[in-house]
């Protein structure tokens, strides 16, 4: 039998990533480390297994005497808005959290992280491969996310060359679906949420750049294929995202079409919006056969509506009504 350690448990991932563990019988043990910084407890009310503990501390002060034999780090925010106004704090989890995490785990144990397609930065060519060194700016208003992800997976390959450490790692692109916070700061649910508080869509410029945007079931699916489900032997870094690209303005139209009378309103672009994201999935088609995304982004944005529809007002009401709430990407 397994013991597991999720860190950023609550969060948008991080949750759906759980229900997928809880379906392991060999797992008797999932300890869920949250702060709540930008998870939220109801993304775990639903489940009733005994198995799960949820303990409520940030990943780089979690206290354990026990080890353990996986652990899945996803304890970063991936929203601009929450990355940038605290961005010590973002470093913290990634790097100071991944070293902390790394005296958790038992020897011959797995350690598996979700970093992010921002390690590209803004990128120079596209689809981007995973062997493209990237474009990005370590002094730039993204660079606490951005270096933050790259130091904590130059850290993790490291170990693995010097100690052989067991590691995946993964590259999200653009993941959006159920369980998102309203004032997540991201484009999908940003833009469902002004439209159902009948409030103009915000997009930065003209909206022409573009995102890869993966509904959340597909990249879960991918990353339960990669972190556990195939005996591949890789350990990374592989893209995991839907490399159909669509320009924002786009999906800020199509949301608007789900809600008649939403009105878009174009504002100044924010600094160092990237142009492009689109991940080169040949190395991923290789390594988990058979894995695609599924959902095309009308099926997804229609499916994360009615989610936004269904949640009881107290659950909407962390917005207010009376603010507009801008999106980045």
């Amino acid at each position: 039998m397994k013991s597991v350690l999720v860190a950023g448990a609550a969060g948008f991932i991080g949750s759906h990533l759980v229900d997928r563990l809880l379906l392991r019988q060999e797992i008797n043990r999932i300890v869920a480390v949250d702060n709540f910084w930008t998870g939220t407890r109801a993304n775990l009310d639903h489940i009733a297994d005994p198995r799960l503990v949820v303990v409520d501390v940030a990943v780089e002060d979690f206290q354990q005497g026990s080890l353990f034999d996986e652990i899945y780090h996803l304890a970063s925010p991936a929203s601009p808005p929450w990355y940038m106004q605290d961005p010590v704090r973002t470093i913290s989890a990634n790097v100071i959290g991944t070293m902390r995490l790394l005296t958790l785990l038992r020897a011959g144990g797995r350690f598996c992280f979700t970093s992010t397609s921002e390690v590209y930065g803004d990128p120079l060519v596209t689809p981007q491969p995973e062997t493209y060194r990237g474009s990005v700016d370590c002094t730039g208003p993204r660079s606490s996310y951005d270096e933050g992800k790259r130091c904590a997976e130059a850290l993790l390959f490291e170990s693995n060359r010097l100690s052989g450490l067991d590691i995946r790692v993964a590259r999200l692109f653009n993941v959006y679906g159920p369980r998102t916070r309203p004032d997540d700061g991201r484009a999908v649910s940003n833009f469902i949420t002004n439209a159902l508080f009948g409030k103009p869509i915000i997009v930065f410029g003209d909206g022409l750049q573009s995102r890869s945007w993966g509904y959340v079931s597909d990249i879960v699916d991918g990353l339960e294929q990669f972190f556990w489900g195939e005996e591949h032997g890789y350990i990374g870094p592989l893209n995991i995202g839907n490399d159909r690209e669509i320009s924002v303005v786009d999906v800020a139209r199509y949301v608007a079409g789900l809600v008649p009378g939403t009105k878009i309103v174009h504002v100044d672009p924010i600094p160092q919006d990237p142009t492009n994201r689109c991940p080169d999935l040949t190395l991923a088609r290789r390594i988990i056969p058979g894995w695609a995304c599924q959902i095309p982004l009308e099926e997804g944005v229609r499916l994360t509506l009615d989610w936004f529809r269904h949640q009881q007002q107290n659950d909407l009401s962390s917005v207010s009504s009376d603010s507009m709430v801008a999106a980045s990407v």
